[in-house]
């Protein structure tokens, strides 16, 4: 009889173990995806100009509460005066990026995030090609809805970056960039790239 309750004992103390170890891991393991999406067109008299971005974002958590993920998509934009085509680009994106979350309350979350965007572009009328890349830093919310969705939202705090303009013919062209100010100015105090989500969970 004393060996029956300490198997069962032990068996209890092994439930008890593997239940606080999937507790422990939380979103260890889960998959997410999200993405930006965007289309603008503006016209003035015969002029129009036309953007579009498609951005799917897939990650995965590799601790419970760090995430990994990477972003591979297209920025197309194109400019007609009416009487010619101006501008026709097309740019592929490269974004990968970290998260780091804390735990608020319940299903509420704060998170830090760090992505190195790159892009490689070109122009077909002007016969050009571009390339940049950045360092982005954002923190953000993020609240778990259910098993399979969350809502968040982020803003830039802090972005440096180089782009370099190649011509068919002619010289090059590099610009830096540096901007630690997360507000757009002191007028308007508007935060800068505020950003307003779903992200989806399997």
């Amino acid at each position: 009889m004393k060996k029956l309750f300490l198997l069962a004992e032990i068996a209890l103390m092994s439930l008890n173990v593997n239940a606080q170890e999937k507790e422990d891991k939380g979103l260890e393991g889960v998959w997410w995806a999200a993405g930006q999406v965007s289309f603008s067109s503006s016209k003035t008299g015969d002029a129009k100009t036309t953007s579009n971005m498609i951005l799917p974002i897939v990650g995965t958590f590799i601790s419970p509460s760090v995430t990994v993920a990477a972003g591979v998509g297209v920025i197309s934009g194109k400019t007609d005066t009416g009487s010619a085509i101006t501008s026709e680009t097309s740019t592929i994106v490269i974004k990968p990026l970290v998260r780091k979350y804390w735990n608020i309350s319940g299903g509420l979350f704060f998170f830090g995030q760090a992505a190195l965007p790159v892009t490689f572009g070109k122009d077909k009328v002007a016969d050009s090609k571009s390339s940049s890349f950045a360092l982005e830093v954002s923190p953000g919310f993020d609240y778990i809805v259910n098993k399979w969705l969350t809502v968040e939202t982020s803003f830039s705090i802090f972005n440096v970056g180089s782009t370099t303009f190649t011509p068919d013919s002619g010289d090059k062209t590099t610009t830096f960039g540096f901007n630690a100010n997360p507000m757009n100015s002191v007028g308007d105090r508007q935060l800068g790239n505020l950003q307003v989500g779903v992200k989806f969970l399997f």
